[in-house]
């Protein structure tokens, strides 16, 4: 169940971060610039890697129009600080560990491969505006295009 709303205010939340000013982070600290909040499912796979090297790739666009690029997964700080480092990530990772925050943007969803079912992070991304509303929403993201396809709805 998700407590996002296109138009609404995007719910706040505070999480540990690595590649922060400090060492836990919240929405809120970002009000004045546009967020670029993916969520993801894992450090150090194939896809979550393209994805964040992409956003990576792509960062100095998404700064030059004001906007911030926060990833979370459930990985915890010291697993996001070897993954920033090993691939020169310049923007936050932020550690979901009890998927709280997954819960609440409607991301922590059953799901299945090779025929086993469990619980995980369904690969999600979320435009805020700067005053904190939720102005876009991409679902069951695949990685090929996608930051491109992030830095193109800032226009």
């Amino acid at each position: 169940m998700s407590n996002v709303t296109i138009g609404a205010p995007a719910p706040d939340f505070t999480l540990p971060a690595s590649g922060a000013d400090k060492p836990e982070v919240s929405l809120s600290d970002y009000l004045g610039r546009k967020i670029i909040l993916y969520f993801y499912p894992k450090n150090n796979t194939t896809a979550c890697t393209k994805e964040s090297c992409d956003f990576r790739d792509a960062e100095p666009d998404f700064r030059n129009a004001n906007a911030i690029v926060l990833g979370i997964s459930t990985d915890g700080v010291k697993s996001h600080g070897n993954f920033r480092a090993k691939h020169s990530l310049p923007f936050p990772l932020l550690s979901d560990t009890e998927h709280k925050v997954a819960e609440l943007y409607g991301v922590w969803q059953l799901k299945k491969l090779y025929g086993r079912e469990y619980m995980g992070v369904v690969r999600s991304t979320f435009l805020i505006d700067e005053k904190g509303r939720l102005v876009k929403e991409w679902r069951g993201v695949k990685v090929a295009g996608h930051a491109e396809a992030v830095l193109a709805s800032l226009n």
